[in-house]
Formats: C-alpha cells, sequence, structure tokens
C-alpha cells in the first residue's frame, strides 16, 4: 500500500475502524479513467465489492455507473451514485424484477427460463431498460471453487448447449464474468473462448460487459493489452462495452485499524485483538487468504512470533500468525493492509462485536474524519 501515511491512520484513527485514504482512491481512478478513454470502454462500480456510498461524489466523476445483485444495492447506486445501474442475479423474484425495472438501465438474467417467465413485464420497458443474458464461457481460470463462476455444475451463466432452440428476441447484450482478482492474461484468455463459442450472437447485440474481477489498477497489469482487446471487440461487432471491476476502484486503499486487548500463552504467544476474521474479515476463513499486516513478516522471521485471532467466541477466529520486531503488548495498534475491498460488505454482528467505524483520511491535509459509528441499535435492529 505505496503512498499511504499509515502510522499517522494509526495515530488518528479509532479502533476498530476501516479507514480509506482518499489520495489512493483518487489514483485509481485516474488510471481507470485512462483506461476509458483510451479503449471507450464504460466502466462501472462492483457494489458488491465496495459499496462505501459516502465516497461514491469522487467515484462517479469517474465512473459511468454500479453494477448491482439486488434491488436495494440498484436503489443505493440509484439514488447515491446518480449514473447507470446495471443489475443481475443468479435468479429474481417477480417483486425483484419489477422494482429493478424502474431503477435499472440494463437487467441481467441468468436463464432463458427467467428470461421468458418475465418477458410480459420486461417488454413493456424495452427502449428504457436494455435486457441482457449472462453465458458461462466453460473456460476456468480461477485457482478456488468457491469464487470460480466456471468451475464445474457452476449455477452462474448460460452454457452454450441452452442455446439451442432458444429464440433472442428483445436481448440486447451478453455479459460474462469469470475472474476474481486477477490479471490481464486470464481475461484475454476468456474472452477468446468466449467468442469461440458466443461470438456468432454478438452482430446482433448492442453491448458486451466482461464482468468483474480484473485488477485494473494493480501493478503489473497489462492495460495496454486491456485496451486493445476492448477496442477489438468494439470495432469488430460495432458494440458498447462495459467493464464492472469491485477491487480495482479500491484496491490498496484500505486499512483496518485493530488494537491488542490481551496477550495469552497457549504452547505459543497469541494476541487476542479487537478485530475478528469471522466479523471484520471472513474471507480469512471462506477463501482463504492472509492480509497484510504493516510491520508483521512470516512466522519466525522476526523474534517475536504471535498468533492474531479476535475475540468472539469461534474457536476459529484465527487470522493468522506473524513474527513482529518487537512484542506485542495490550494497546498496540494494528494496521490490516488492502481491508476496503470485500470487508465492509461481508461484516456481520456476530456476538454483538463493535462494528468497525468507517472513516476517510485526506492525506493532503492529514485529516482523518469518522464518517460512520455504529452502536448499540445497530446491532438490535438487524433483528427482532
Amino acid at each position: 500500500m505505496t503512498g499511504i501515511d499509515i502510522p499517522k491512520i494509526l495515530e488518528l484513527a479509532p479502533s476498530p475502524a476501516y479507514v480509506v485514504d482518499l489520495g489512493r482512491l483518487r489514483h485509481n481512478l485516474a488510471i481507470l479513467d485512462d483506461v476509458q478513454k483510451r479503449s471507450g470502454a464504460k466502466i462501472l462500480l462492483a457494489m458488491k465489492a465496495f459499496s462505501m456510498w459516502s465516497v461514491f461524489p469522487l467515484i462517479s466523476k469517474t465512473l459511468q455507473g454500479v453494477c448491482a445483485s439486488s434491488p436495494w444495492e440498484a436503489r443505493l447506486g440509484r439514488e447515491e451514485f446518480g449514473r447507470e445501474v446495471h443489475s443481475f442475479s443468479a435468479a429474481f423474484k417477480e417483486s425483484d424484477v419489477l422494482e429493478l425495472l424502474g431503477i435499472s438501465n440494463h437487467l441481467v438474467f441468468n436463464s432463458f427460463n427467467q428470461l421468458e417467465r418475465f418477458r410480459p413485464l420486461w417488454e413493456k420497458e424495452q427502449g428504457r431498460v436494455s435486457i441482457g443474458l449472462r453465458v458461462n464461457p466453460e473456460h476456468s481460470e480461477g485457482h478456488t471453487d468457491i469464487y470460480d463462476p466456471c468451475a464445474v455444475n457452476s449455477r452462474l451463466g448460460i452454457p452454450l448447449a441452452e442455446f439451442e432452440g432458444r429464440s433472442l428476441s428483445g436481448v440486447e447484450g451478453l455479459h460474462f464474468h469469470t475472474l476474481c482478482e486477477q490479471l490481464f492474461e486470464p481475461l484475454e484468455r476468456t474472452a477468446r473462448a468466449f467468442e469461440e463459442k458466443f461470438g456468432r450472437f454478438l452482430p446482433g447485440m448492442k453491448w458486451l460487459n466482461l464482468g468483474g474481477g480484473h485488477h485494473i489498477t494493480r501493478e503489473g497489469y497489462d492495460i495496454d493489452g486491456l485496451v486493445e482487446l476492448v477496442r477489438y471487440f468494439r470495432e469488430k461487432y460495432d458494440l458498447e462495452v462495459y467493464l464492472e471491476p469491485g477491487e480495482a476502484i479500491a484496491i490498496g486503499t484500505g486499512l483496518l485499524v485493530g488494537e491488542v486487548l490481551d496477550v495469552v500463552n497457549n504452547g505459543m504467544e497469541i494476541a487476542i485483538l479487537d478485530v475478528s476474521a469471522t466479523c471484520h474479515m471472513p474471507d480469512i476463513l471462506e477463501m482463504p487468504y492472509r492480509p497484510g499486516v504493516l510491520g508483521g513478516f512470516d512466522a519466525g522471521e522476526k523474534p517475536h512470533t504471535y498468533r492474531l485471532g479476535g475475540p468472539s467466541c469461534l474457536a476459529g477466529d484465527i487470522i493468522g500468525d506473524w513474527s513482529f520486531e518487537k512484542p506485542l503488548k495490550t494497546g498496540d495498534r494494528l494496521a490490516f493492509l488492502d481491508m476496503a475491498h470485500y470487508t465492509m460488505v461481508k461484516t456481520t454482528t456476530f456476538n454483538g462485536i463493535q462494528h468497525p467505524h468507517i472513516c476517510t483520511y485526506e492525506p493532503e491535509t492529514e485529516e482523518l474524519k469518522v464518517l460512520r459509528s455504529f452502536g448499540y441499535d445497530d446491532f438490535k435492529n438487524r433483528l427482532s
């Protein structure tokens, strides 16, 4: 997370807290704006990854809109982002479709069954809402099945065999989303597989959505390759091309600030924090993955090794093992790195554990703002 004054944030932030660095966010948006201008692509914010709507006014100056996975996300995008809203779900209720038709620019179905079931509803909105289908290129680039939309027997996207004998009347776009936090080369291979299978349908379409999972703002991403690929589809098929990354907007922008509550010993030193894997960083347990920690190294590399764990009753609420130059003590602050995307959107209040504050940091003025704090009523009102 280069370019962020993490020690200053640790000094100013409450704990626990998510803190998004606005300078780094502007850095990412500048890269995405360059891609849009050079390629002609329209880039959307995938709200499933990053829904911190207090920074939507900044993001909406650059990106063209949002993609939503539910009526609530779509409504938030319409109300707070105010540009295009593209909606998709693995399956919709009739009430979902009725609501989404009123607030979406694009509505994408995951099966021909749903396309036809709701045809009487969406045909009334043709000309205002553009209808699409999500396809499955059956080309897997994923490394973890739970995050691979092209895994065997996936429920996401329509395979080519399902197109046999089906009508595309009223369908104006195709959408595929197959990647997860990946660089350009997996997209390039997937695009070739997609075109080989579904290319014959593109001359009749108005748009193509290449989905998300593109780490465009990560160091090493082949931006020139992406620009060339987008231009290829736009020029060959006379299409509008959309990208909908979530991570690329927020990569390297966010910290989770935590504090050591206690240090115990049971065969090794264990630091218990006010942040939790299960409540605040669930991908650690789901994916699994290991977040970075400022000043933390692999176990055994430095003199003092600790297992970092949360305060919940879950025995497996373990963030991981790190070593440090100096021993940890009660009251020490730790910064978990790259905690903006797929963190805030997945948090829970399991055990009634304190939900982290949501903050921004403006490097130009060194001002940290607490935008939202959570109290007992937030916890109580989740249930009844």
